[in-house]
C-alpha cells in the first residue's frame, strides 16, 4: 500500500505477530527433541541439528536480509523474511525423514531478519515520542516468544504430535504475510547502494565456521582438528572480510559504525545477555521434567505452565523499557534489565525445590531480558544513520544469537560433567553451578553495559 499510512497502533501489532510467529519456532521445538529423535529413528547428534540448522541460517540471513531491506525496501524483504519463514514451518511438519526436518529447519532460520526489519519500519514510520515504546515491545516479543515457546510446545506435544509445532507456526505465519502485505507500508527511506555480494558471502562463512565451531564442539572435541580449523578459518575470514568492506564504496556493514563506541558496546552486552537468557532456557525445562530426587517430574505441559508468568511478563517490560529508555536514556534499561536477570537466576540457583520456585525466579527472568533486549535496540537505532537501521540491530541480533549457542554449550557440558556416580544424568549440584554460572554472566554483562555511552533523550514521555 504505497503511500498509505497506516496508524501506528495498527503496524505495531502486525510487526509484533510476525515477531511472535519467528520467535515460538526458535524454541518451541526445545522440549520436543527428544520425540523428534525418537520418530524420526535418528540418533542425538542428527536431532541437534534441527536446532543447529536453524540458528546457523538465522545468524546469516538476518544481517544480510536487513542490510537488503535498508537498500531496497523494508516492508519487502519482511514479506520475504516471512515467505521463507511459512514455506520452512508447513515443510517441517510434513517432513518425513531427520534430513527433510533439518532442511526445513534452516528454511525457517531466514525468519530471524523479521525483528531488525520490523526495527526499521518503526523508526521510518512512528512519531519519535512512542519510538522507544514501539521498539521495547518488538524487542520484548523475542523474550517472551521465547518463554511461550516452551509453554506451547509442551501442549502440542502431551497431547497431539510434534507435527502441530510447525502446523500452528505456519497458520500464525500466513496470518501475519497477509496483514504485512495489506496494512504496513513501504518505508520512503532507502540506500542507493549496490548490493555489497562479497561482504554478504565473507560475512556469512564467518558467522558458518564460528557457530558450526561452537555447536560442534562438545561432540568433536574442542581440542578436535575440526573445531581447531574452525575457530582458524572464522578469524581469517574475519580478517578478509573487515579489509574489504573497508575498501568497497559500498559496504553492506559500515566498520566504522561497528566500532562506534555505543554499538560496540551493545552488542558485546548482547552476547552476554544472549548466554544467560538461552542458558536458563536450557536449564529449567531439564530440572522440572527431571524424575531424580532434586527434580519435580513434570510433563512437558506442566513446565510451560509454571514457565508461563515470567513469559506474561514480557509484554509489559519491553514498552515501560522503552518510555524510560526515553525519559532517562537506554542505558538504564540496558543495566537494570541485566542486574534484574541476574538476580532471577541466583534465586533460581538458591531456591528451586519447589516448582514455584521457579515460577518466582522466572518473573524477575521475564521482566529483565525484554528490558535489556529493548534498551539494546534502541540504543543502537539512536546512534546510526536511518539508512542503517536494518543491518545495525541485524547484527545486535546475530550477537544475542552467538551468546545464546554460547551459553547452551556451557551450561550442556556443566550438566555432563557433573553427573550421579556413573551415570549420564546431571546431579543437583550441576544445575546450581550452571545457575550461577548464568547469573554471573548476567551481572557480567551488566557491567560491561554501564560503560556503554548514551545520547541525551529526544524528549520526556510523560
Amino acid at each position: 500500500m504505497e503511500g498509505q499510512r497506516q496508524h501506528h497502533n495498527v503496524t505495531l501489532a502486525i510487526l509484533a505477530l510476525a515477531g511472535l510467529a519467528y520467535a515460538l519456532q526458535q524454541t518451541m521445538v526445545l522440549p520436543a527433541l527428544p520425540v523428534l529423535q525418537r520418530d524420526l529413528h535418528t540418533s542425538t547428534t542428527w536431532a541437534t541439528w534441527i536446532l543447529t540448522g536453524f540458528l546457523l541460517v538465522s545468524a546469516v540471513a538476518t544481517p544480510v536480509l536487513g542490510r537488503l531491506g535498508d537498500q531496497y525496501g523494508k516492508e519487502r524483504f519482511l514479506l520475504v523474511a516471512l515467505v521463507f519463514l511459512f514455506a520452512g514451518c508447513l515443510g517441517a511438519g510434513l517432513a518425513t525423514n531427520v534430513a527433510s526436518l533439518i532442511a526445513f529447519r534452516a528454511l525457517q532460520g531466514f525468519g530471524g531478519a523479521v525483528f531488525p526489519l520490523a526495527f526499521a519500519i518503526i523508526y521510518d514510520e512512528f512519531p519519535r515520542e512512542l519510538l522507544g515504546a514501539g521498539v521495547g515491545m518488538i524487542s520484548a516479543i523475542l523474550g517472551v516468544g521465547g518463554g511461550l515457546g516452551l509453554v506451547l510446545s509442551g501442549v502440542l506435544v502431551d497431547r497431539l504430535s510434534w507435527r502441530w509445532i510447525f502446523f500452528v507456526g505456519a497458520a500464525g505465519v500466513a496470518v501475519a504475510v497477509v496483514l504485512t502485505w495489506r496494512f504496513v507500508p513501504e518505508s520512503p527511506v532507502k540506500t542507493p547502494a549496490r548490493l555489497d555480494l562479497a561482504g554478504a558471502l565473507l560475512l556469512s562463512a564467518v558467522l558458518v565456521a564460528l557457530l558450526l565451531a561452537l555447536t560442534e564442539g562438545p561432540a568433536w572435541g574442542w581440542l578436535s582438528a575440526r573445531v581447531l580449523s574452525l575457530f582458524a578459518a572464522t578469524a581469517v575470514l574475519c580478517l578478509a572480510w573487515a579489509r574489504v568492506e573497508l575498501r568497497v564504496a559500498d559496504p553492506m556493514i559500515d566498520m566504522r559504525m561497528l566500532v562506534q563506541p555505543t554499538v560496540l558496546y551493545t552488542n558485546a552486552t548482547a552476547v552476554f545477555a544472549g548466554f544467560a537468557m538461552f542458558g536458563a532456557f536450557v536449564l529449567l525445562p531439564n530440572l522440572m521434567q527431571s524424575h531424580e530426587r532434586y527434580g519435580f517430574g513434570l510433563s512437558a505441559t506442566g513446565t510451560g505452565l509454571y514457565l508461563l508468568p515470567g513469559g506474561v511478563l514480557g509484554f509489559v517490560a519491553g514498552p515501560l523499557a522503552g518510555r524510560l529508555g526515553d525519559r532517562c536514556g537506554s542505558r538504564l534499561p540496558l543495566v537494570l534489565g541485566l542486574l534484574l536477570t541476574g538476580a532471577g537466576i541466583v534465586l533460581l540457583a538458591l531456591l528451586h525445590s519447589r516448582p514455584w520456585h521457579v515460577s518466582l525466579g522466572m518473573v524477575f527472568v521475564g521482566l529483565g531480558v525484554p528490558f535489556a533486549f529493548a534498551a539494546m535496540a534502541k540504543l543502537i537505532i539512536d546512534v546510526v544513520r536511518p539508512t542503517e537501521t536494518g543491518v545495525a540491530t541485524g547484527m545486535n541480533t546475530v550477537m544475542r544469537t552467538v551468546g545464546g549457542v554460547i551459553g547452551g554449550q556451557v551450561v550442556a557440558a556443566i550438566l555432563a560433567g557433573d553427573t550421579i556416580g556413573r551415570t549420564a544424568v546431571p546431579a543437583a549440584s550441576a544445575f546450581a553451578i550452571a545457575l550461577w554460572v548464568s547469573a554471573a554472566i548476567a551481572f557480567l554483562g551488566a557491567g560491561l553495559a554501564v560503560r556503554t555511552r548514551v545520547r541525551e533523550p529526544r524528549l520526556a514521555v510523560v
